[in-house]
């Protein structure tokens, strides 16, 4: 199965310094989790970051940019089950930007912070010659026992996504909701067997999870749920869904179509397809974004 460039130049990177060895999750998940606190609860931690021109424009709501940055993260923590605590907010402005764009910008990551239980620790700012970005470090915390990876899937196991697919730049990718009550929901009632945020698009993202999980997958084109307007390739590719994508034992996913519909009647739930014993991707399988291949 293909490894996107962004994939490896990780795993290129990752090899040159320490990681994570005597914790529960390291690298290369939505979040790493570390043990912490209260005994059975887990500390999970996330960074995240958003640059002008690749993930919003200078024309765009400084403060739909501000709820961007930190709904970004969020929808990690909502990968992995958990239930988000604290933020440290980084910025770089270019000197031809005043102070008005970001009060602006804080007070959409205020509204975001307050609606989803965060609060803003700490952070930094700095000048820089050119362009606007922000990295965002969130925690969060989980049971031990509900902790969601993407490494857990096994071949047979049933594939969902929550939501619909592609589109995004039309302009959910400015004020989406990050599924944080739908993950929690998941992670106490039916614990999918893996787990993970789409924000690459399924073409990268589904395969990252068959991969992780030593397993390969097959999908059903016709059922991928594309947003109005879009065809299935911009479901698979365009990236920016902050969509659910879960992998079910075939026993919890009698359960999940079942409990479902009155636990989100609101939220739509989708069955794709299935893993299947490890094999390639199918041949006409889109890359979806990578930020990180040369054109």
């Amino acid at each position: 199965m293909k490894i996107c460039a962004e994939d490896k130049l990780l795993n290129g990177l990752l090899r040159l310094v320490p990681v994570t060895q005597n914790q529960p999750l390291g690298p290369g998940d939505d979040c790493a989790a570390i043990k912490g606190g209260k005994p059975g609860t887990l500390i999970l931690l996330k960074t995240d970051c958003i640059a002008e021109d690749v993930h919003f424009l200078r024309s765009h709501d400084p403060a739909k940019v501000g709820w961007k940055a930190l709904c970004r993260p969020l929808s990690d923590i909502a990968a992995m089950g958990g239930t988000p605590t604290e933020a440290l907010i980084t910025f770089f402005s270019p000197p031809d930007l005043d102070s008005a764009y970001w009060k602006k910008f804080y007070r959409g990551l205020g509204r975001a912070a307050r609606r989803f239980g965060v609060t803003i620790a700490g952070g930094e700012m700095s000048r820089q010659k050119s362009g606007i970005a922000v990295s965002v470090m969130l925690t969060g915390q989980i049971n031990s026992k509900h902790l969601l990876t993407r490494a857990g899937g096994n071949p047979g196991d049933i594939l969902f996504v929550t939501g619909q697919l592609g589109g995004s730049i039309a302009g959910h990718h400015l004020k989406f909701i990050p599924r944080l009550e739908e993950g929690r929901w998941l992670a106490k009632n039916i614990h999918p067997s893996a787990m993970m945020d789409i924000s690459d698009g399924l073409g990268a993202d589904l395969p990252r999870l068959a991969r992780a999980s030593g397993c390969g997958f097959k999908v059903d084109y016709a059922k991928i749920p594309s947003r109005k307007g879009f065809d299935i390739r911009a479901a698979l590719s365009d990236g920016e869904d902050y969509e659910l994508l879960l992998a079910v034992p075939p026993a919890q996913a009698v359960l999940l179509r079942k409990k479902w519909p009155t636990a989100f009647p609101k939220t739509r739930l989708t069955e794709i397809g299935s893993l299947t014993p490890p094999r390639p991707a199918p041949t006409d399988w889109p890359s979806g974004w990578d930020h990180f291949e040369i054109k």
